[in-house]
């Protein structure tokens, strides 16, 4: 595989308790100091980790932020795709993940074997594969997007240049509709994403009228067509902070509830419920970093991301070409 742990199994760090009187904000933030570490957190991550990182962001601020960081250590409360995203874009810095086993289960429908096959049926076409994926799907692309940036990567290709979307089916549709581009869509999608109900949402602005519906473009084409607004993580916060509604119905990962309401303490945020009765609106991958796993982390920098050199070198071109495009248009 294109990613290799050491250490964390076999000297079980993961596994020595932490006190439970330690203030771990304090101890966290002297280990940033101590070892010149940054903390990096998506806004997905439960409250306490948000509250303590150095940067919270999206997908393309947070490896905008992993591009430009001057720290020696690394250390990225998210997921995995996230982390070896750090790795890519900093080969000689140490990247430090708080839990190994937090993947992408949209990440995980879009395994680099069977994809590579799926490209060479489509031999000419331009490969914009979402960054939710692995380095694997990486090194096979041309050019990386986030939900922030998709819809204006895409429109800087020549209008007749083909194209194969990978590996979120919903996101892909979503810029089709945007752009009026065909593309070719790979048929991955986002289990948090997926989940909503469109008959409970119904029933939910039925009993909240003044509510707006927001939502990202990982969500099922219902679920959008019922929308006020459509944005990525970052794009929905910002919408909140400037609309003036006094209720929103948030269909995404229910993190970002947490700087939504800081931001506008004075509004409501609602989660947009799932189809069933279980807490499918918090992503379970996510969910795995906690603020002890973050301070032992830090402590005995394991886990660590340690990637295969040919496929770090391959992903990064994809990436690069992200982040100067984005920065060619102001993203």
């Amino acid at each position: 595989m294109e990613i290799v742990e050491t250490g964390w199994e076999t000297k079980g760090y993961l596994d020595i308790p932490v006190d439970p009187t330690l203030d771990l904000v304090r101890e966290i933030d002297k280990l940033k100091r101590e070892k010149n570490a940054v903390l990096l957190a998506h806004y997905y991550q439960d409250s306490d980790i948000q509250d303590v990182a150095d940067y919270i962001g999206d997908s393309l601020g947070l490896a905008q932020q992993a591009a430009r960081t001057k720290a020696d250590i690394i250390v990225f409360a998210g997921v995995h795709f996230m982390a070896e995203t750090a790795k890519i874009l900093n080969p000689q810095k140490k990247v430090l993940m708080p839990d190994a086993h937090a993947g992408c289960s949209l990440a995980d429908s879009c395994p680099p074997p069977l994809f590579r096959k799926f490209k060479e049926q489509y031999p000419d076409h331009t490969v914009i594969s979402y960054i939710n994926c692995t380095a694997g799907i990486k090194a096979l692309s041309d050019i990386i997007c986030t939900s922030s940036n998709a819809v204006k990567i895409v429109e800087t290709l020549p209008p007749d240049t083909p194209v194969i979307f990978a590996p979120d089916r919903n996101l892909g549709r979503y810029v089709m509709e945007k752009t009026g581009r065909d593309m070719v869509l790979w048929n991955g999608t986002c289990m948090v994403h997926e989940i909503f109900s469109q008959e409970k949402i119904t029933k939910l602005r039925h009993r909240h009228p003044d509510a707006k519906l927001i939502a990202h473009p990982e969500c099922e084409e219902a679920i959008l067509e019922m929308a006020d607004f459509i944005g990525s993580t970052t794009g929905l916060l910002k919408f909140t902070r400037e609309d003036n509604s006094p209720v929103y119905i948030v269909a995404t990962e229910t993190g970002i509830l947490h700087q939504m309401q800081k931001a506008s303490p004075h509004k409501q945020f609602i989660p947009a419920p799932p189809d069933n009765l279980c807490a499918c609106n918090d992503c379970p991958h996510m969910k795995r970093n906690t603020l002890e796993k973050v301070y032992t982390c830090m402590r005995y920098e394991q886990p660590e991301i340690l990637m295969d050199k040919t496929i770090l070198e391959q992903a990064r071109k994809p990436i690069q070409r992200m982040l100067d495009i984005s920065a060619s248009l102001g993203l």
